[in-house]
């Protein structure tokens, strides 16, 4: 094949790309059309705040970006105001194990669930998990439960991005998906020496 060929081949192609991009509508357009509101599946859930807005057009998220994110987010935590960071580890269970809420079919008067398996090796015993995230196996056992172990793990489940800048971890406190009560006994599954995850 000749050089000029090639030249033109790859400005019909470079022409090709540019009209696509041209042509594609934006993202957000192709979502509000793709999508509607049922009960309390809203829209709204199509809004991005800035974290979720810088994670979605950044190439790569590094230096004073993700310094950004972090401090932007470790601003939103919010502690326990009586100090009491742990709960019933039997509920705590149930909610890593609960995957519903928040969907369009689940009722809006239970309770979100976790769904900390979909992502966590928690307890020994369990046989199906997810690998996104890392093993929380002995997560107390091997951890202790000091102030500071305490603090950081509220912290971490409250809201990741304050730890991990577009982390794919969902911010469960600073986004209402968990109340404070929920997050306290997810807390005490993690913590409590008699949870399946400490065994």
């Amino acid at each position: 094949m000749s050089m000029a060929k090639i030249t033109w081949l790859g400005a019909m192609l470079s022409l090709s790309c540019a009209m696509t991009a041209l042509a594609a509508p934006p993202i957000k357009d192709v979502l509000l059309a793709s999508f509607k509101p049922k009960g309390q599946a809203t829209l709204e859930r199509l809004d991005q705040d800035a974290t979720q807005k810088a994670c979605s057009t950044a190439e790569t998220v590094s230096g004073e970006l993700a310094a950004r994110i972090i401090a932007e987010n470790t601003a939103t935590i919010r502690y326990p105001a009586d100090g009491r960071y742990l709960g019933d580890w039997r509920n705590g269970d149930k909610i890593a194990q609960t995957g519903t809420g928040l969907q369009y079919s689940d009722d809006p008067a239970k309770p979100a669930g976790g769904n900390c398996y979909a992502c966590h090796q928690l307890a020994e015993a369990e046989i199906a998990y997810g690998t996104i995230g890392p093993s929380l196996k002995h997560y107390g056992k091997l951890r202790g439960t000091s102030e500071a172990v305490l603090k950081y793990t509220w912290a971490k489940i409250y809201n990741a991005q304050a730890f991990m800048p577009c982390s794919t971890m969902p911010r469960f406190g600073y986004k209402n998906i968990l109340s404070e009560q929920q997050i306290r006994d997810v807390m005490a599954l993690l913590f409590d020496p008699a949870s399946p995850v400490n065994q």
